[in-house]
C-alpha cells in the first residue's frame, strides 16, 4: 500500500521561492512539507542578484541588517545597465540598505531552508512529484521518492517548481507565451587568456556577451546570440558551443576549458494566465519565464512569495475567506507583466546591427536623464511596485511603507524591526483617535498594535501595514477617520472579526 498522510500545505520546489515561502508559512504557525527533487542546493551561476525591493523586504524579516544607522533622505546609488548599455543608477535610501546586493542563488537557498526548518517546516529532499489530483477541499499529490512511492493530501499546494512546471501543467493552468529571438549560452569555465576577453557587457557581432573575468579562477561566460535559425532551448550544451558563440560574437579567440556549468536559455516568455486554480497557487518560475536581463527573475518571485505566504496562512489558519487568495493574482500577475515587458524591450535594443545603433543611441540619452532614468531604474529594482486601489481612502494606500524610524514604548523602532514578526501592523501616533484602537481589539489575535511617535511626525495619524510591507489602510495626518473605516480594512485584509480582548502591544524584535 503506498504510505499516505496530510498536511496544510505542500510547497513543490525548494530552489529560493519555495524555501522563502516554506520560511513565511512556518512563521506563520501553518504546517509545512516542502518537496524538492535536488538532495541539496545547487551551484549555479545564474540568479544572484538581490534587488532594492528584495533588500528592502529581507531587511524587513529579519534576514539582514542595514550596516550603518542611516536615514531616509541620504542615498545610496550604483550603476546598472539596460540592454547591456551602463545607463541607469538605481538609488535607495540608506535607511534601507544597498540598491543592489549580490548573493549566490545556492546561498540564498540554504539561508531560507535554514530559516524554514528552525521554523518546523517539514523539508523533503531528494523526491519528486509525479501526480496532482485537485479536489474541491484537497489536493492530492503522488511522490516518489528513494523507497517508492508516497501520497500527500493538503489542504493547499503550491508550484515553486520552474519553467517547466508540473503543477501547473496538471492543474491545467493556462499560459500567455511569446517566441524567443535570440539563444543564450551560460558557462562557469576558466578562461585561458582572461586579460584579453572584455569584461562586463560588450556589443559584437550578431550579439552580445557579458563576461564576468576572474583571472584566478573560474570565469562566468554568457552570450546572446541573436542568428537564425534559433536552437532549440533544449538542445544539449557542449564547451565548443560556448566557445564558439563568444568567438563570433567578439571577433577573436577566446580560449577556454574546465567547464564546471553550461546551459541554455534564451527570452521566450510565459505567464500564467492565473496564479491561482482553487488549491493550486503559483509563484516564481512555474508563474513567470522571461530573459534574465537585469537579474528581475528571482527578485519576482521573492516578493511572489512575501505577498502569498500571509494571505495563505490567514486562509490556511480559516482566518481569512479563500476570496483573499485572488488578490495574490491580482497585485502579482501585473508585476510580472512589466518585468516581461521590460525584458522583451532590452531584447529589442540589443539586436545587433548598424541599422539598431541610432535606437540605442537615442535610449541611452533618453536614459541618461533624471525622470526616465529614474522610472526605469525603480522598475527593475522592483521599488516602483504598489497595490493601486479604486476604492482606497488615502493615497497611501497601496504603497511600500518607507523604514521609518519610531519611538515606542519598548524603545527605537524601524519599520523593518516592526515587521520581522510577520505580523499585520496597526501604527497609531499620539494623534490618533483612541476609537482605532478600541474597534482593532477583536482582531488581537492576529494584529500589533504598536503606539509609536517620531521625531517628525508622518503624514498619517494611523496606519494599517501589511505584513509584506504594503499600506493596507491609513487616516492621513488632521482627518478624522471612521472607526468603521478600519474594521472594513481589517476585515477586508485579516478576515472576520473575533470577539477579543483589546490588540495586543506585546515587544517587537529590536
Amino acid at each position: 500500500m503506498t504510505p499516505y498522510e496530510q498536511t496544510t500545505v505542500l510547497i513543490v520546489g525548494g530552489g529560493p521561492v519555495g524555501m522563502l515561502l516554506a520560511a513565511e508559512l512556518a512563521q506563520q504557525r501553518v504546517d509545512t512539507v516542502v518537496v524538492e527533487e535536488h538532495a541539496k542546493p545547487r551551484d549555479i551561476p545564474r540568479a544572484g542578484t538581490l534587488h532594492a525591493r528584495s533588500v528592502q523586504s529581507l531587511l524587513r524579516r529579519g534576514y539582514l541588517r542595514t550596516p550603518f544607522e542611516g536615514s531616509l533622505t541620504s542615498r545610496h546609488t550604483t550603476g546598472f545597465h539596460f540592454g547591456g548599455l551602463p545607463v541607469l543608477e538605481i538609488s535607495t535610501p540608506t535607511a534601507e540598505g544597498v540598491p543592489i546586493l549580490n548573493r549566490p542563488q545556492e546561498v540564498l537557498e540554504g539561508v531560507f531552508e535554514a530559516r524554514a526548518r528552525s521554523l518546523n517546516a517539514d523539508i523533503r529532499r531528494g523526491q519528486r512529484v509525479e501526480a496532482l489530483h485537485p479536489g474541491p477541499r484537497t489536493v492530492r499529490v503522488d511522490i516518489a521518492t528513494g523507497s517508492g512511492r508516497h501520497t500527500v493530501e493538503a489542504d493547499y499546494v503550491v508550484g515553486c517548481d520552474g519553467a517547466r512546471s508540473t503543477v501547473r501543467e496538471q492543474a491545467g493552468i493556462t499560459s500567455t507565451t511569446t517566441p524567443p529571438t535570440f539563444s543564450a549560452l551560460i558557462g562557469r569555465v576558466r578562461l585561458l587568456d582572461p586579460l584579453r576577453v572584455p569584461p562586463g557587457w560588450t556589443h559584437g557581432r550578431d550579439g552580445w556577451t557579458l563576461i564576468n573575468v576572474n583571472p584566478h579562477g573560474p570565469s562566468r561566460v554568457l552570450t546572446h546570440d541573436f542568428r537564425l535559425p534559433l536552437p532549440s532551448r533544449h538542445a544539449p550544451v557542449h564547451l565548443d558551443d560556448l566557445r564558439e558563440a563568444a568567438e563570433h560574437i567578439l571577433g577573436r579567440p577566446v580560449p577556454m576549458d574546465e567547464a564546471t556549468y553550461l546551459s541554455r536559455f534564451s527570452d521566450f516568455t510565459r505567464l500564467a494566465d492565473t496564479y491561482r486554480a482553487g488549491r493550486v497557487l503559483l509563484a516564481g518560475d512555474a508563474a513567470h519565464v522571461h530573459a534574465p536581463l537585469g537579474g528581475q527573475g528571482l527578485n519576482t518571485g521573492l516578493q511572489d512569495a512575501f505577498n502569498l505566504g500571509w494571505k495563505l496562512a490567514l486562509v490556511a489558519r480559516g482566518d481569512a475567506p479563500p476570496e483573499l487568495l485572488d488578490s495574490y493574482t491580482r497585485e502579482r500577475r501585473p508585476v510580472a507583466a512589466a518585468v516581461i515587458a521590460n525584458t522583451r524591450a532590452q531584447a529589442a535594443l540589443m539586436r545587433p546591427g548598424p541599422e539598431h545603433d541610432p535606437l540605442r543611441a537615442l535610449m541611452a540619452d533618453l536614459l541618461r536623464t533624471p525622470e526616465a532614468g529614474r522610472r526605469v531604474a525603480d522598475e527593475i529594482s522592483g521599488q516602483s511596485v504598489a497595490h493601486p486601489d479604486p476604492d482606497a481612502t488615502s493615497p497611501l494606500q497601496g504603497r511600500f511603507l518607507p523604514n521609518h524610524r519610531f519611538r515606542t514604548d519598548h524603545g527605537p523602532r524601524t519599520t523593518a524591526e516592526l515587521l520581522t514578526p510577520a505580523l499585520p501592523l496597526l501604527l497609531l501616533t499620539p494623534r490618533a483617535d483612541a476609537a482605532l484602537a478600541e474597534a482593532a481589539g477583536p482582531w488581537s489575535d492576529r494584529l500589533l498594535v504598536v503606539p509609536v511617535d517620531g521625531p517628525r511626525p508622518p503624514e498619517w495619524d494611523a496606519l494599517l501595514c501589511r505584513p509584506d510591507g504594503y499600506i493596507a489602510w491609513a487616516a492621513p495626518a488632521g482627518s478624522d477617520p471612521a472607526p468603521r473605516q478600519l474594521t472594513a480594512a481589517l476585515t477586508r485584509w485579516l478576515g472576520p472579526a473575533r470577539t477579543a480582548p483589546l490588540p495586543r502591544t506585546a515587544p517587537v524584535a529590536g
